[in-house]
C-alpha cells in the first residue's frame, strides 16, 4: 500500500502541558523517529510483498487464473476492511502499562511473520483446493496485519500533539518504510533464485522466512524506543455508536478517507501491473527490480522535503501540488516504447519524487483528523480514525488489485506465453494512464479539506488547556 506526508523547532511545551504528562519539549528524539520509522520497515516486508508480487506469484508461479487471483485479493480485502475498526476500536479502549498500541505491535509480529510465510506456500491442493487456501491464507495474513499496523499507525499520533514534529516522525517513518520497499522490491527475484535453486515456489516461501524473521525483529526495537504521551482528554467509556457518528460528522476524515479509496485504488493497480510490464511489454522481467529500486530510492532522496514544505505551503497545498505533478508524469509513462528505457527510467523517477511528501503527508493529516474530532466533539478515538481511515485505504487496495486482475483476463493475458497487442496495451495502461488520472483526481478531493496551518495551532492550544483541566483523563 503510503502515500503519502522550514524545521519545526518543536518548541518549548506551555507550562499547562506538565499536567499531563508530555515532556518538556514538543521535540521528539532521532532516536525514537528511527525506532518508531522501524516499524514500517517491517510492515513493508509484507505490504509490498503483496502489493508488487502477490498477483504474479499466484498467476505464475502458484497457477491460478488471472480473474480467481484478482477475487482473491478483492475477498480478502474486504474481509482486512471490517477487521480494521475492529482493531481500532479495541485499541481505542486497551489500557496496559505499556499504553493502548505498543502490545499490539510486541504480540502481533510472531503470527504476522508466520501467516506472511504460509501465504507465500504452495501446497498442492487442486484448482479449488489452491483457490481456497490462497484465500484462507491471504484473508488470515491481512487480519494479522491490521492488528499490528492500526495499532502502530496510530502510535504516532500520540507520540506528540504537534502537527509538523507529525510530519517530522512520519517523515522518518516513510524513509524506512520506503527502505523496506527497496528491498522487497528489489530482491525478491534474485532472492528466489538463490534460496530456490531452481524451485521458484521454495525460493519464494524462503525469501518470506528471511522478511518474516527481521519483520520481528523490527517490531520489537519499534516497541522499545517508543513512548506514548497524549491522553485524551474524556474518556472513551462510552458509546461505539456515538464515535462512529462523531467520524462521520468529522469532515477532514471524510474528505481523507476519499483520497485514500482513489489513491489506494492507484498505487494497487500499478504496483500489481508493473512486473508484467517489464516481463511482458519490455521483455526483461529481471529490469523490474532495478526499475523498483531507482523509483524508491527517489522517494527516499524526496522524503526530507516534507516538513519543510508542510512548514512553508501547508500540508494540503503540498498535497494537492504533489498528485498533479506526479499524475502527470505517471501518465506519460504510457508514451516510451518498449526500447526507451532512459526514459521510462527518468519518467517514474521524476512521478515518484513528485508524490514521496504526499506520503507521509496523508498520515500527518489524519492524525490532526483526530484532534479536530477531539476539538470540536470532545470525544477522541485515535485507533478508529486510523483504523477506518485504513478501511476505506484497504477498499481501494482491494478494488485497484482486483480490476487488475480482471482487467488482465478482459485483455485477453495469457501466463508466460507472448502477449497480443490487446494485453500489451491493457498491461501498459494500467501502470500508466489509469492510474495516472485517479492521482491527479486526489486533488480535486483536497481541495475540500479545511484543516489549515491556523487551525492546527488553535487546535493543540484549546486541547492542552482542555487536558489540563482534566488530569485524571484515560
Amino acid at each position: 500500500m503510503n502515500s503519502a506526508e522550514s524545521i519545526s523547532t518543536g518548541g518549548s511545551r506551555p507550562p499547562e502541558a506538565a499536567a499531563f504528562g508530555q515532556p518538556a519539549s514538543e521535540r521528539l528524539s532521532f532516536k525514537e523517529k528511527l525506532g518508531y520509522g522501524l516499524g514500517d520497515t517491517a510492515s513493508h516486508f509484507v505490504w509490498d510483498m503483496v502489493g508488487f508480487w502477490l498477483l504474479i506469484f499466484y498467476t505464475d508461479v502458484y497457477k491460478i487464473p488471472a480473474a480467481a487471483a484478482g477475487t482473491i485479493m478483492l475477498i480478502a480485502r474486504f474481509w482486512d476492511m471490517g477487521i480494521d475498526p475492529v482493531i481500532g476500536i479495541i485499541s481505542d479502549r486497551t489500557q496496559t502499562r505499556w499504553g493502548k498500541f505498543r502490545p499490539y505491535i510486541l504480540f502481533g509480529a510472531l503470527p504476522y511473520a508466520v501467516l506472511a510465510v504460509l501465504t507465500f506456500t504452495t501446497p498442492d491442493l487442486g484448482m479449488t483446493g489452491k483457490i481456497i487456501y490462497a484465500c484462507a491464507t491471504y484473508a488470515l495474513l491481512m487480519t494479522a496485519y491490521a492488528a499490528v499496523n492500526i495499532p502502530y499507525s496510530s502510535l504516532a499520533a500520540v507520540m506528540t500533539s504537534d502537527t509538523y514534529e507529525r510530519a517530522g516522525v512520519n517523515q522518518y517513518r516513510f524513509i524506512c518504510a520506503f527502505t523496506g520497499q527497496l528491498v522487497v522490491t528489489g530482491l525478491p527475484l534474485t532472492l528466489a533464485k538463490y534460496f530456490g535453486g531452481g524451485n521458484e515456489a521454495m525460493g519464494y516461501q524462503h525469501t518470506l522466512i528471511l522478511f518474516g524473521c527481521l519483520s520481528v525483529v523490527f517490531f520489537f526495537i519499534t516497541f522499545m524506543m517508543t513512548k506514548e504521551r497524549v491522553k485524551p482528554s474524556k474518556s472513551l467509556e462510552g458509546s461505539v455508536g456515538e464515535d462512529l457518528g462523531n467520524l462521520f460528522k468529522n469532515r477532514p476524515w471524510i474528505i481523507l478517507a476519499i483520497v485514500g479509496v482513489v489513491s489506494f485504488v492507484m498505487f494497487a493497480m500499478q504496483n500489481a501491473a508493473i512486473a508484467y510490464y517489464f516481463k511482458y511489454y519490455i521483455g526483461k522481467q529481471n529490469n523490474v527490480q532495478l526499475f523498483n529500486v531507482i523509483g524508491t530510492i527517489a522517494l527516499i532522496v524526496a522524503l526530507p522535503f516534507t516538513k519543510p514544505l508542510a512548514r512553508r505551503f501547508g500540508n494540503r497545498n503540498v498535497f494537492i501540488a504533489s498528485s498533479l505533478i506526479s499524475g502527470a508524469f505517471f501518465i506519460s509513462l504510457y508514451l516510451p516504447g518498449e526500447k526507451s528505457l532512459i526514459t521510462i527510467y527518468v519518467l517514474n523517477i521524476c512521478a515518484k519524487m513528485a508524490y514521496a511528501p504526499a506520503v507521509p503527508l496523508l498520515w500527518t493529516m489524519i492524525a490532526d483528523s483526530a484532534d479536530y474530532s477531539e476539538w470540536k466533539m470532545g470525544r477522541r478515538a485515535t485507533g478508529l480514525c486510523f483504523s477506518a481511515a485504513t478501511f476505506a485505504q484497504k477498499a481501494g487496495w482491494g478494488i485497484g488489485a482486483g480490476i487488475a486482475g480482471w482487467l488482465l483476463t478482459a485483455f485477453n493475458y495469457i501466463p508466460n506465453a507472448t502477449q497480443t497487442q490487446t494485453a500489451l496495451t491493457g498491461i501498459k495502461l494500467l501502470v500508466s494512464v489509469i492510474p495516472g488520472i485517479l492521482y491527479m483526481s486526489c486533488a480535486l478531493f483536497m481541495i475540500f479539506y479545511n484543516i489549515d496551518s491556523k487551525m492546527t495551532d488553535l487546535m493543540k492550544k484549546d486541547l492542552d488547556l482542555r487536558r489540563q483541566k482534566e488530569p485524571s483523563a484515560n
